[in-house]
């Protein structure tokens, strides 16, 4: 499909509909992301081609959704409870533990398929995705100071691997990404400094009454304003608008987020900007490409793998099993690498679909430790 309109929007919307259905199959309980990515490559360059991904009002409504997707994982981690800060030395430490075994593995693997990006795969490796897990957990109600211990670590790992992915996905400039990083970070530090002294005065508290009274959606429309001004900052300063997304959710974490800010996040992201996301990364994505280099299948299966091996690594440190393979869930690292690696031409052909495929394997994993868990009993209510 040629050109941009209405007609566009609606297939695109329509082809969303598949991962709340794909989702509510039982058995399956396939997450909503993955169904959209899953549509998104039937009906893109591995599929029918109905969804031309070089339009660029496309791609810059699904950057919108990117940095909307980044701001609704940043805003869900657990950042203010006071038990979940007195886990993070020995949440640290595991997450540390597991780093190191993923960059041992990132090496080996880099040194079979490209060598360049033995940090990449290392970051890949090293990464949880906090967007996936702590709602699995939640969903499971399991309940334990181990399981505080995994949401910690999840935590840490997950702003840990946003940060340095910058960094590893293009070393050749990893000194001008880090001075963008920090630009973006001293903005959401500002932004959080700003908010937590309203916040202290009453003065957002006043602003959500009027708001709500009113139905302004203010905080929808000020949230906006704000990542849109770190996302320029970080098209300016050449990063990518994950970090504006991500450093901005955790602002607004750190002060408190708003039920009803949480309530129209939700329904201009889950409802029309993230599936829109999802689904044109999946139909940029080319999966006939590992088929013509099958090497790159190895590669995806050793990125899952070895991201499960990597934080089965934390069992040494009493972390449970079950445990230790729900918190290697990935989704947000992998998506943004090859979002960015796409976009940039940095990848060999087959090479971002690999990043796909190994964190499809590791929801898979997260899958299964996660019923297993609930069955042990060890960690429950």
């Amino acid at each position: 499909m040629h050109g941009f309109g209405f007609a566009t929007l609606a297939v695109v919307t329509a082809i969303g509909f598949a991962g709340p259905l794909l989702a509510a199959i039982p058995r399956l309980r396939i997450p909503v992301v993955v169904g959209e990515l899953f549509a998104g490559l039937v009906v893109g360059n591995s599929g029918f081609r109905v969804i031309d991904v070089d339009n660029t009002t496309l791609q810059f409504l699904a950057n919108i959704g990117f940095a909307l997707v980044m701001f609704v994982v940043g805003t869900q981690v657990p950042v203010r409870g006071l038990q979940l800060r007195s886990a993070l030395p020995l949440a640290g430490a595991r997450a540390a533990l597991v780093g190191a075994v993923a960059s041992a593995l990132g090496f080996a693997l880099a040194f079979e398929f490209h060598r360049e990006h033995a940090a990449l795969y290392a970051v890949l490796m090293s990464s949880s995705s906090a967007a996936l897990a702590l709602p699995v957990i939640q969903s499971l109600r399991l309940r334990g100071s181990a399981v505080l211990l995994v949401t910690a670590q999840i935590a840490v790992a997950d702003c840990a691997c946003i940060l340095l992915l910058p960094l590893a996905i293009e070393p050749s400039r990893a000194m001008a990404a880090a001075l963008s990083a920090l630009s973006i970070a001293g903005g959401a530090l500002v932004i959080f400094i700003f908010l937590r002294e309203l916040d202290r005065r009453g003065t957002l508290r006043r602003v959500h009454t009027h708001s709500k009274k009113d139905r302004l959606a203010l905080e929808l429309r000020t949230s906006l304003l704000l990542l849109f001004a770190l996302a320029a900052v970080a098209v300016a300063t050449r990063v990518s608008i994950m970090l504006s997304g991500f450093a901005l959710g955790l602002a607004v974490a750190a002060v408190g987020e708003p039920r009803r800010l949480a309530r129209q996040l939700f329904g201009i992201t889950e409802g029309f900007f993230s599936p829109l996301f999802f689904v044109w990364l999946g139909a940029s994505l080319r999966v006939g490409e590992l088929v013509a280099h099958p090497k790159f299948v190895a590669l995806g299966v050793g990125l899952g793998a070895g991201a499960v091996l990597a934080h089965c690594a934390a069992r040494v440190l009493g972390q449970p099993l079950t445990l230790a393979v729900l918190s290697a869930a990935q989704l947000g690292v992998p998506v943004a690498a090859a979002t960015i690696g796409t976009e940039r031409h940095l990848f060999a052909a087959g090479e971002a679909a690999a990043l796909i495929l190994g964190a499809l394997i590791t929801i898979g994993g997260t899958s299964i430790a996660g019923r297993l868990a609930v069955r042990k009993h060890e960690v429950t209510g």
